[in-house]
């Protein structure tokens, strides 16, 4: 995958300051490193949608802050806002070329499992993603998962199936399950669900009507209440 290219800008604006940028149609962002000095940085929209869209957050990016040559980088935090699904803020980590990293790496599921289209299973992904080290040039983009090979509901998608470049480590067994597909539930198996859940719902429906802990009728006590508030009435 060619490399992206971004330009950043020097952003002097901090604080609640920064939604100055958000209005002139820019990202406020941070690039850190190891030995580097923090530096504040503003990226256009959509410059950046478009980057990101192709390099995700395991791609190098050349970014361009201005200051000579480009730096490489890593996103590695995206602040959204939780309503509109909008980039708040980006955090963009540079990384030497010569120094191994720790980054999670995003599978990408393709094909169907026959598995699932003729015997009506249920596909089941237990892990999205994969944590690995390697030198930035040898970061992948994504790693592939086909999806083809879960044929029956004994097959299974394991680490050690993964078709990776030697100079990646992983950092978790190889027998690790990535993949399968579960047999449909039988009726007996969704009608014995359905009676837990009415047995739970009724459990709860019984404590919220039996009042206090002493197991005393509320109607009776307001009407002995009543009874004592028309006893200490004055007679006309």
């Amino acid at each position: 995958m060619k490399m992206q290219e971004l330009k950043a800008d020097k952003r002097t604006t901090v604080g609640r300051k920064v939604r100055q940028e958000r209005e002139q149609s820019k990202i406020p962002a941070v690039l850190y490193g190891h030995g580097i000095t923090n530096e504040n940085l503003s990226v256009d929209v959509l410059a950046f949608e478009r980057v990101y869209a192709e390099a995700g957050e395991s791609t190098i990016i050349a970014l361009d802050t201005g200051a000579g040559k480009p730096v490489n980088v890593l996103i590695h935090n995206l602040q959204k806002d939780p309503l509109s699904d909008q980039v708040m803020h980006i955090d963009f980590f540079q990384v030497r070329m010569d120094e191994k990293i720790d980054t999670e790496v995003a599978f990408e599921f393709v094909g169907e499992a026959p598995a699932v289209k003729e015997f009506g299973g249920v596909l089941v992904r237990n892990m999205e993603s994969l944590q690995i080290s390697c030198l930035p040039a040898d970061l992948p983009g994504h790693v592939t998962i086909d999806l083809s090979t879960l044929a029956t509901y004994d097959d299974r998608i394991i680490v050690a199936d993964l078709s990776l470049d030697d100079k990646i480590t992983l950092h978790i067994p190889d027998t690790t399950v990535i993949a399968l597909v579960s047999p449909p539930r039988t009726e007996e198996e969704v009608a014995s669900l359905d009676a837990d859940v009415d047995a739970d719902v009724s459990q709860v429906e019984g404590v919220e009507k039996e009042g206090d802990d002493t197991g005393e009728d509320v109607t009776d006590v307001t009407a002995d209440k009543k009874d004592e508030k028309k006893e200490e009435k004055p007679a006309e």
